[in-house]
């Protein structure tokens, strides 16, 4: 899957959303979201493995979220058809004082349509258009999501890769427990079978001498008591 989260936003509030992947990058869009400046721009920010894209124009972002190996081209194509998409909306025109997420009903399906079409099958004609726009435009730069972010923001956007860890820890944990469990039975199975081997070796050796029953033995005491 190579886009995994898009949005349009009016600045950091954002007006419908769709997300792709099952791991909730919410609060890192919201993290680049507050960080975009007010005037048109271009950028592209990179966390991890994933890279932000977004445009900013006329005071709305539009934003989404890919996996490194979709490159540039592709989501900068995405965005283009996104937008315009969206200023084609009649309740566009009001976006202004559209409150948070109250285009998510009506546009989210769009933007999961769209997603869907550029993870599957983009169209040629739109990344020929975007290489050409990329080409061209000098203003698209790559940034680092480190570099824009505080110590607290930052400590907030490694939680999500905290508690991952966290689990995986967990689960070690837990797989450890269930091994060192067997491994306890096994050497209990392994000490009774050498004490049963070693009762069985020393019945042998005195069967040697008194018999399969040891009664060779028994009555051997017994005359030695009477005599």
């Amino acid at each position: 899957m190579s886009l995994i989260h898009a949005l349009v936003a009016r600045g950091a509030v954002i007006l419908a959303e769709h997300q792709a992947g099952e791991r909730d990058f919410s609060q890192a869009t919201q993290t680049i979201l507050s960080k975009i400046p007010p005037n048109n721009s271009k950028l592209t920010y990179v966390w991890e493995q994933y890279l932000f894209h977004y445009v900013s124009e006329g005071g709305i972002t539009y934003l989404v979220m890919a996996d490194d190996s979709a490159g540039r081209r592709m989501p900068f194509a995405f965005l283009a058809e996104l937008q315009q998409r969206f200023t084609a909306l009649p309740s566009s025109a009001s976006a202004d004082t559209t409150p948070a997420y109250g285009l998510q009903g009506t546009f989210a399906p769009e933007i999961a349509s769209l997603v869907n079409t550029f993870n599957t099958a983009p169209p040629a004609d739109e990344l020929v258009r975007a290489r050409g726009e990329l080409a061209q435009v000098k203003d698209i730069m790559v940034q680092n999501v480190e570099q824009i972010l505080s110590r607290g923001e930052r400590i907030e956007l490694l939680v999500d890769k905290t508690d991952n860890m966290a689990g995986q820890a967990t689960a070690f944990r837990r797989g450890a427990r269930s091994v060192r469990r067997r491994q306890f039975w096994r050497n209990q199975k392994i000490v009774v079978l050498c004490v049963a081997v070693g009762l069985v070796l020393v019945w042998i050796v005195m069967a040697q001498f008194c018999g399969a029953g040891l009664n060779h033995c028994s009555a051997k005491n017994s005359d030695e008591k009477d005599s």
